[in-house]
């Protein structure tokens, strides 16, 4: 990936940041962005010591006005991006335990906003930017499509970004992929899971390595990963 540009929203913990970190290591330069600045910064710093090439910049996903900025600053350092990862999210409430029934309304709005609108504002405004070949990858979880107790507006907002990216494969030339790592251990997840890191090739494999038409617009889950790269 020497010489590609990769931005990756919600780069502070968890999925984002290791999946920054693993492009990084494959030599891409990343753009990295997410609400924390303080973490967001501790994220640059372990791509630098690593010897990585990376770009911080604090940006919210619900502000399409920070997300423009991010696209062109990515643009103007790398001439084009390659690859566009729209992890930023949310979850109000503790896994299994924020019902539909007892939901707040404050909890719909920044689901939706953040998770679903935030994928919409990423995909949107990269697309000026993009490489005629890039790849955009957009995490996701079983819960989107298989309805369970307890998940409230969250998988309502997952379910919402599986058709989005959907949607988007339909329409660019770039190829658009779903990625289901399965349960992750961070802190939106309740920190029990798999470690962010062991799932972090995954998003480079998608990226990188499958064959664009067999991805776009499907969801890469752990199964499908592991046959196509044992």
């Amino acid at each position: 990936m020497d010489g590609d540009t990769v931005v990756v929203t919600g780069a502070s913990r968890g999925i984002g940041a290791a999946v920054a970190r693993q492009f990084a290591a494959d030599g891409a330069h990343v753009v990295i962005c997410a609400r924390d600045a303080d973490a967001l910064e501790a994220t640059a710093e372990t791509i630098r010591d690593a010897g990585g090439s990376v770009t911080a910049m604090r940006a919210d996903v619900r502000d399409e006005f920070d997300v423009e900025r991010l696209m062109e600053t990515a643009a103007r350092e790398g001439g084009s991006i390659d690859v566009v990862v729209a992890n930023a999210g949310v979850y109000h409430g503790s896994p299994g335990e924020t019902p539909l029934t007892s939901e707040s309304y404050a909890a719909f709005d920044d689901h939706i906003r953040t998770n679903a609108r935030g994928v919409f504002t990423t995909v949107r405004e990269s697309l000026p930017h993009l490489a005629d070949d890039a790849r955009i990858v957009v995490p996701s979880g079983a819960i989107a499509r298989d309805a369970k107790p307890g998940y409230g507006t969250y998988a309502v907002s997952k379910a919402t970004v599986e058709a989005l990216a959907r949607g988007f494969a339909a329409e660019l030339d770039q190829s658009v992929a779903i990625v289901d790592p399965g349960q992750v251990a961070t802190d939106l997840a309740g920190s029990q899971g798999r470690d962010p890191e062991d799932v972090a090739p995954m998003f480079t494999w998608a990226a990188t390595t499958a064959a664009p038409d067999d991805v776009d617009g499907q969801v890469v889950d752990l199964k499908t990963w592991k046959r196509a790269t044992n």
